[in-house]
């Protein structure tokens, strides 16, 4: 994306006007031979596996969690005090930010609600992030966190490391080497959500366990309630209030080879096909229909890429393929004016090319894994730019959340405008761009 566009897409904000947004100055950057100094946001779970993956190339000094127990998650409080023992132990993210005046980085890794807070933050600060997918919960925090990265000069990541594992790597380098010939359409598919989605509120609750932070772990989220085995400390995916649904959470690793491949930007219309919805939670099975205007890559003017989740899956007849085909429980496909290429998600497989006949035991340039969290302590330490920094990852991210935007008012196609950061005369769908953070817990620039 050129200087030009990508101004155009964060609504015309320039470097220097996002830079206004940041109070602080910028830390003095490492020799390329220094060891960065490292905190982490969350150590359990998934935040267990990305302090660790960040821990291979840098010092974690800090750390904080909101449950200081044993837990059910990989990882926690207690074994992360064991890992770093040296490490500086907190519960609220905003007391270790404001205490450790010299972090490098940062990686997030809490429930979706709290990733643009705590990255917000840290980049007003001068710390470079590595922050979980969905960069934000909203496309308003989106937009906001992109312009406030190119402001603050430092090394990001977003956490959707199959980007550089050889499976996408080497499926946007055939599509874009024209091996499939221009593209007419793409889809993706996951086969979640596996938690609960479709569902409403419970009616009961209980005090949280002891060593549970509930309001810490609620942050910018609208109080409610403690429930056992409701939201925390997985099933927090399927609720507007926190999550982002199996798009969000899917949609940012295999969305990704298509939004990369293809060049693309905003798309121009959105419209979902689910049952209608329930008020707090995302529907449990959706078709997400995107409209982009074409690229060089495309066949035509505009290009349909189609997002599938909760067991529904293309039609193999409908895309070029032999009707019994077999396609994987998560990946996404090209369908081009020469070949398909079907890709699975996760399992390091290379992409399958049809007709087989045609391409059975052709020999195509297979690119090798690059380390995400290597490349993200690289760019802190002054090297080149990570390659899902967040002026990729954002746009990308903000396409995936306006389906999640679509998935609240199945049925309706819509019209979306970048420039303004609105719907084409929807006014129900541009309130659910935005976020209004619970009382205490405001975040300048957000």
């Amino acid at each position: 994306m050129s200087t030009s566009t990508r101004r155009t897409f964060f609504g015309g904000l320039s470097t220097a006007a996002a830079a206004s947004l940041l109070p602080g100055g910028l830390h003095a950057r490492r020799s390329p031979n220094e060891v960065p100094d490292l905190a982490a946001v969350g150590v359990g779970g998934k935040g267990w596996v990305d302090a660790n993956g960040a821990a291979r190339h840098g010092n974690i000094v800090a750390f904080c969690d909101v449950e200081q127990g044993e837990g059910r998650r990989r990882g926690g409080f207690v074994p992360a005090a064991e890992q770093w023992p040296k490490a500086r132990r907190y519960t609220d993210w905003r007391v270790m930010l404001e205490k450790e005046k010299n972090l490098d980085g940062v990686t997030v890794s809490t429930p979706d609600h709290m990733h643009a807070p705590v990255t917000m933050t840290a980049l007003q600060r001068g710390i470079g992030c590595y922050t979980q997918k969905p960069l934000t919960r909203t496309v308003h925090e989106s937009r906001r966190v992109t312009a406030a990265a190119a402001g603050a000069g430092v090394a990001t990541q977003m956490g959707n490391q199959h980007h550089n594992g050889t499976s996408y790597r080497t499926l946007v380098h055939l599509v874009q080497k024209g091996l499939l010939g221009k593209i007419k359409r793409a889809h993706a598919w996951s086969n979640r959500p596996i938690w609960p989605q479709g569902v409403g509120r419970p009616s009961a609750s209980e005090s949280p366990p002891e060593a549970l932070h509930w309001d810490l772990w609620l942050g910018v989220a609208p109080h409610r309630p403690f429930a056992p085995d409701v939201y925390h400390p997985f099933k927090w995916r399927g609720w507007h209030d926190f999550g982002t649904g199996a798009l969000g959470d899917m949609g940012c690793h295999i969305l990704d080879p298509i939004y990369w491949a293809l060049e693309l930007t905003a798309p121009t219309s959105i419209l979902c096909e689910a049952l209608p919805p329930q008020k707090e939670t995302f529907p449990t099975a959706e078709r997400i229909h995107y409209r982009f205007s074409g690229t060089k890559r495309t066949a035509g003017k505009t290009i349909e890429v189609t997002w599938h989740d909760g067991g529904t899956l293309p039609v193999p007849a409908e895309c070029d393929l032999p009707g019994d085909t077999k396609l994987p429980p998560n990946g996404c496909m090209f369908v081009g004016e020469r070949a398909v290429a079907v890709c699975p998600h996760g399992s390091g497989k290379l992409p399958s090319l049809y007709p087989e006949k045609v391409f059975k035991g052709l020999d195509f340039e297979v690119l090798p894994s690059i380390d995400h969290y290597g490349q993200w302590i690289a760019g802190l330490k002054g090297g080149e730019k990570p390659t899902s920094g967040f002026d990729y990852a954002g746009p990308l991210c903000e396409t995936v959340l306006l389906g999640c935007v679509a998935s609240r008012l199945p049925g309706v196609r819509l019209s979306w405008d970048p420039h303004s950061l609105r719907f084409k005369s929807n006014k129900a769908a541009d309130n659910f761009l935005h976020q209004e953070y619970r009382k205490g817990w405001e975040v300048e620039g957000i």
